[in-house]
């Protein structure tokens, strides 16, 4: 029996999938696997027992990722469950950004009261809220992964001139890009084509603030700036410089901080891009195979701090391994299987930078010494054995 627990309310499109041999609630104790939206688990107490955690959504800034590698503890995401969600409020964040929407709306209510005098008051008032249309223009989209992908493409739909940027752009992301779409070599080609421009990039160290004054020095003035990803992308202080100096003439934002709100071309939105029923049925299902299939199998992909490692499930006895990527490791122990007796049928390691993951099919009893062996080895994190099916 796998006990999940469940940190935040689950789709029960994602919940229903566990079947018999399987416990899921947010009362679950002593838990196999967590099941989390946005619930912060970066003070929590991490179980011995705990095999793994799955993020339903992209970003795992809620997640303390070194301690779960430290303890051997498997990080999964769902990326591009929620990518049509925040492509269509991007997309939304063009227009609005452009034609002065909000704060038309604003204005419009604010005349309750004025009774017959409303038309004539809105016909003399509909200047202060002109816009520009996105027909025509240029939109940067800085990173190429599933949803700035879905960004590019509308827009270019929608008849804008498109650059894409993205220096590890994938073969697979590659085939979906319009062939229409420009390929930027740098983020300065970006800065100085975009008439908007829109970051879908993960917030990393060497991300984080990217939007600062140096690269808002290079964007056209008036520039039209979009921040649907992380907020740490951007730094505030610059941003607000750029919008008080009219460089930037709006930046539309999932993640506002206090100093963004009330701020006059600042449109803030309180963490909407996946705030739809079917993407939270998307990611729920997503999160849920993956647990599925690495509790049963052993089986990673779409884990943030191990290496994607897949083998069909056979007859054979599994030895699953999370390691230190050190020298000798895979010599060790295959030494002390040998000792034991045991011959591999198939193996696949991988590495993701301080650690390793190994899975071995192998034949002959493999008992509990064997695996307290394997576990004494100090490059060892964790073994897991699971019985061949």
């Amino acid at each position: 029996m796998y006990r999940i627990k469940c940190l935040n309310r689950i789709s029960s499109a994602g919940t229903g999938r566990f079947g018999a041999g399987y416990e899921v609630g947010e009362t679950v104790e002593n838990p196999d696997a967590v099941l989390v939206r946005s619930a912060s688990m970066l003070e929590a107490d991490l179980p011995k027992n705990l095999l793994a955690v799955a993020r339903a959504g992209a970003g795992v800034n809620n997640i303390p990722l070194d301690r779960c590698s430290a303890q051997g503890v498997a990080v999964f995401n769902t990326p591009g469950a929620n990518a049509n969600a925040v492509k269509e409020l991007a997309v939304a964040a063009l227009l609005l950004s452009s034609r002065r929407i909000l704060p038309g709306a604003a204005w419009a209510a604010s005349l309750k009261g004025k009774g017959a005098e409303v038309p004539r008051l809105i016909e003399k008032g509909k200047s202060r809220f002109a816009g520009p249309e996105i027909s025509g223009k240029t939109l940067g989209v800085v990173g190429l992964g599933a949803i700035g992908i879905l960004v590019a493409n509308a827009a270019q739909a929608l008849g804008m001139e498109v650059y894409g940027y993205d220096p590890y752009l994938s073969v697979d992301a590659a085939w979906v890009l319009s062939r229409a779409i420009h390929h930027a070599r740098s983020l300065d080609e970006i800065y100085a084509n975009g008439d908007y421009v829109t970051i879908h990039v993960p917030l990393l160290p060497d991300t984080k603030n990217m939007i600062c004054a140096e690269s808002i020095a290079k964007m056209k003035d008036g520039v039209r700036l979009l921040n649907f990803a992380r907020g740490g992308l951007a730094d505030t202080a610059a941003v607000l410089d750029g919008l008080a100096s009219g460089k930037i003439a709006c930046y539309a934002t999932d993640f506002p901080d206090d100093r963004m709100l009330g701020v006059e071309n600042v449109i803030a939105l309180p963490h909407l891009g996946a705030s739809t029923p079917e993407s939270e049925d998307n990611c729920a299902r997503m999160a849920a195979d993956e647990l599925m299939e690495y509790l049963e199998s052993g089986n990673i992909r779409n884990s943030v701090n191990m290496p994607a490692v897949s083998m069909p499930r056979g007859g054979y006895t599994r030895i699953c391994l999370f390691h230190r990527n050190v020298p000798n490791t895979i010599s060790k122990l295959s030494g002390i299987l040998a000792g034991a007796g045991i011959n591999i049928e198939n193996m696949q390691s991988k590495a993701k930078k301080d650690y390793a993951y190994t899975v071995l099919d192998v034949t002959g009893a493999v008992g509990d010494s064997t695996a307290e062996h394997l576990s004494a080895l100090p490059e060892i994190v964790r073994v897991r054995v699971l019985p061949g099916i």
